[in-house]
């Protein structure tokens, strides 16, 4: 991809090996308490919450900079608002921590941010060489099936396979429809969020769980009251608004003469989809050892996975070609990845300095928050809320240890209690409510904004392709405002009291 961004990240690589940071290949595993290593190097006790400054400004350009200049300003100039705000962080990071800082950077990318594109990118392109065919109209009751498929399948093939899979056919089914903005709003909140929570595969929170000991069926069990609760009230609540919106437009579906048999071209890229879900479990199942790169410890089962999801999307290139029919008949292109990768580059760099103090907890410039919870429902919101504007992944991750410090056990020890038939220790009880709480804020508030979940921006950037136009970032959270924060409200009352 055409970006700027190369050039960022090669001027922190020539940076780095001026402060002499030496490589080093060895076959170490994780340590005794199963702690990965490589954890941020920059003290979080010493950086002051003004850090977080240039991931503020990330946020606050994607929010207000399509509104002052135009609608498609991220498409044209994400790449350069990304780099500008990573440069603005990065090189005085740099100055001030040196190597260290280095460290930090070139963990983030290595660790989160190349998994993180190279998984999106995967299902994407396979996604993108499935094609729907066949009349569609975008009936309530039609509109309403697409929703509640994509819910049911986004916890097995992920949040990301089940929006590429279905974001378009949904978009050309209701292409006669003039109001479609609630359909892209309520498809980002069921199908890219909420629909994931019950398998590691569905979202990235759940997965780093499952790395760190999380049973793979707990989730399947935990979280199926919660999100069967919320997806069957938000579905009821779809139906309702579109068929308003139906019936305003008049009712009646337009006919164009055809009568096309609903059938699905280019099934055989299920079978590299299946390979990109088994490379996902192969990673957090094998230990093979690492790699120290500039003492950024990279394991290889972690690399195994990338290249094979790689060889995945290119194996699906070649046999569903980028400029092949049934890809343009899908209006498949690069330009929602794009922009994702762009966009999310910067808000990675400037995400270091949020992660590292809340990383220290009650000792970093956020200790009154870290201080203030202690029950369920508090995590469930803080996580929740940090998740809708940090990576949810690595919040979940945060927030999994503080659960963990505050009731003094060791992951072998959490994960033996999830692995428990009955509980009656309270202590037990306590870490399993806490567990639960983390995991449903992590994965159902990243529907609240854009950002919070990167499935998000990539329906919104093939909404706008395909010429609806979208809320901006405040528009859009007005709706999760308005319908999902009271939801939340009510779950909070239901079942984390």
């Amino acid at each position: 991809m055409k970006s700027k961004i190369a050039s960022c990240l090669i001027l922190f690589v020539v940076l780095g090996l001026t402060l002499s940071v030496s490589i080093d290949v060895f076959g170490a595993d994780e340590d005794a308490n199963g702690e990965a290593h490589g954890h941020y190097k920059v003290d979080g006790k010493n950086l002051p919450l003004w850090s977080i400054i240039p991931f503020v400004g990330i946020l606050l350009s994607i929010a207000l900079l399509p509104l002052i200049f135009d609608s498609h300003f991220l498409v044209h100039h994400g790449g350069k608002m990304s780099l500008a705000w990573a440069l603005i962080f990065g090189i005085p990071y740099l100055i001030a921590y040196r190597g260290d800082a280095f460290h930090d950077i070139l963990y983030i990318y290595l660790i989160d941010y190349i998994p993180f594109i190279v998984l999106l990118w995967g299902l994407f392109t396979v996604a993108g060489g499935i094609l729907v065919r066949g009349t569609l109209r975008g009936t309530p009751v039609v509109n309403t099936l697409l929703l509640l498929i994509g819910t049911a399948i986004a916890s097995w093939i992920g949040t990301t396979g089940a929006s590429m899979l279905l974001i378009r056919p949904l978009i050309r089914a209701n292409a006669y429809r003039k109001s479609k903005i609630h359909l892209v709003v309520f498809f980002i909140f069921l199908v890219s969020n909420i629909g994931g929570s019950l398998t590691p595969l569905g979202d990235p929170p759940l997965f780093l769980g499952f790395l760190h000991g999380v049973p793979f069926f707990w989730t399947t069990t935990a979280l199926f009251p919660h999100m069967l609760f919320i997806s069957v009230i938000l579905i009821a609540l779809f139906f309702i608004i579109d068929t308003f919106m139906f019936k305003r437009e008049g009712g009646v579906v337009p006919d164009d003469g055809t009568n096309e048999p609903i059938r699905i071209d280019g099934l055989f890229n299920l079978i590299f989809l299946f390979g990109i879900i088994a490379a996902v479990l192969m990673s957090g199942t094998f230990k093979w050892g690492e790699i120290n790169i500039f003492d950024v410890h990279v394991y290889w089962q972690n690399i195994a996975r990338d290249v094979l999801i790689v060889l995945m999307g290119l194996l699906s290139l070649k046999f569903t070609p980028f400029s092949g029919k049934l890809r343009q008949e899908n209006e498949f292109s690069w330009e929602p990845i794009e922009e994702v990768a762009k966009v999310f580059a910067g808000i990675f760099i400037t995400i270091i300095p949020a992660l590292t103090i809340l990383g220290v907890g009650k000792d970093g410039a956020m200790s009154w928050l870290i201080v203030a919870i202690k029950e369920p429902l508090h995590y469930f919101w803080v996580t929740g809320v940090l998740s809708s504007f940090l990576d949810n992944a690595p919040t979940y991750l945060t927030f999994f240890n503080t659960a963990l410090g505050q009731l003094q056990l060791t992951e072998a020890e959490a994960s033996g209690i999830l692995k428990m038939s009955e509980l009656t220790d309270p202590n037990h009880i306590q870490y399993v409510r806490l567990l639960t709480a983390i995991s449903v804020g992590a994965v159902f508030m990243g529907a609240n904004t854009y950002i919070g979940n990167a499935p998000n921006f990539m329906v919104k950037a093939i909404a706008e392709q395909s010429g609806i136009r979208m809320p901006s970032f405040f528009g859009y959270m007005l709706w999760s405002i308005v319908i999902l924060v009271p939801l939340f409200v009510v779950v909070t009352f239901v079942f984390l009291r």
